[in-house]
């Protein structure tokens, strides 16, 4: 009877308690002596003495648990030392889900509890005190999670999708688009743009590539019909797609030649990449060409930059510009 008190209630799950503890509570700042993890074991209701423990220790490190035995004095402390993700690393992984427009602000705090589970319990501190909630705006769609899972098993299939794809009216009321008809595309890829989940597809009855944002689209389903638009997409690229566009708005993709102040040059590389051709335009200027979607954005990023910038070519994009100086001025001096 004596031993069998002595074994505890829960001996059989003895190195799952020991491998919990050590991860929980021990990391490179934070160490146990043997004394308390005996008695961390035994409130799991598991008992244990030193000999058991020392071979113990060994069955951890011979399945891969970093046990780092460190002496001082007449004691000995343990501590896990390295583990799959190191604490910066989860910083930038919590940063990264914290500032991500596409995922809610419940979702937000789950999946970072779950991050703070891979370190210690002092280190999953850190962790919380590196989120600033500053009431940024986040999606409000739920089921975004779903919506990519769904996408990834329709490219996966090599079918089409249909879907329904709404936006906000002025009663802060999602409203179907198209009077609630279904769209139906050929899903292709899926990029992450200006924090968003984007798909893109193509679009048979446009014979086009297009995206549409994830968080947006409803009641996606799996068609029994095969992809479409294999060649459009093989020619597609998606990098250069995405920088063409500003804020994902859409419009005729041109070549377009800017002359701009030197000072500037770190703006359109950030923007476009390394790879832009910069041709000297005097002392002072250079000018460049960059393939862009047109659209009220791209002219409005223009606008911005102020006098230090300037659309060179085509004369049908300097058109556009100049049209919107002008619908711009008669609606604010009218």
């Amino acid at each position: 009877m004596a031993s069998k008190e002595r074994k505890g209630d829960n001996q059989k799950l003895k190195m799952l308690f020991l491998a919990k503890i050590f991860t929980e509570e021990t990391d490179d700042l934070h160490s146990l002596t043997m004394p308390a993890i005996i008695a961390k074991l035994a409130s799991y209701g598991v008992n244990a003495d030193r000999k058991t423990l020392y071979l113990d220790f060994e069955e951890l490190r011979h399945f891969g648990y970093d046990i780092i035995a460190t002496r001082s004095g007449r004691d000995c402390f343990y501590h896990l030392g390295s583990r799959d993700f190191e604490l910066p690393e989860l910083k930038l992984l919590v940063d990264s889900v914290q500032s991500a427009k596409f995922i809610t602000d419940r979702k937000s705090s789950e999946l970072i509890k779950k991050l703070e589970s891979l370190v210690s319990r002092y280190e999953g501190k850190q962790l919380h005190r590196q989120v600033v909630i500053s009431g940024r705006i986040k999606t409000m769609n739920e089921s975004i999670y779903y919506n990519v899972d769904e996408l990834h098993e329709a490219i996966s299939a090599d079918s089409q999708i249909r879907f329904k794809y709404y936006q906000w009216n002025i009663r802060k009321e999602m409203e179907l688009r198209k009077d609630g008809a279904w769209y139906q595309v050929s899903p292709w890829g899926l990029l992450w743009d200006n924090e968003n989940y984007y798909l893109v597809g193509f679009d048979a009855g446009d014979g086009k590539i297009k995206h549409y944002r994830v968080d947006k689209m409803l009641r996606i389903t799996l068609t029994e019909e095969r992809r479409e638009g294999k060649a459009q997409f093989k020619a597609f690229n998606m990098p250069r797609y995405t920088k063409s566009l500003f804020g994902m708005y859409a419009g005729e993709e041109a070549s377009v030649t800017l002359e701009a102040r030197n000072d500037l040059v770190g703006v359109l590389i950030d923007r476009f990449g390394k790879d832009i051709f910069i041709i000297p335009s005097g002392e002072d200027h250079f000018k460049t060409t960059v393939n862009v979607a047109v659209s009220r954005q791209f002219l409005g990023w223009i606008m911005a930059l102020g006098d230090g910038i300037k659309i060179i070519s085509p004369d049908s994009v300097v058109e556009q510009m100049r049209a919107e100086i002008v619908r711009l001025s008669k609606q604010y001096l009218d």
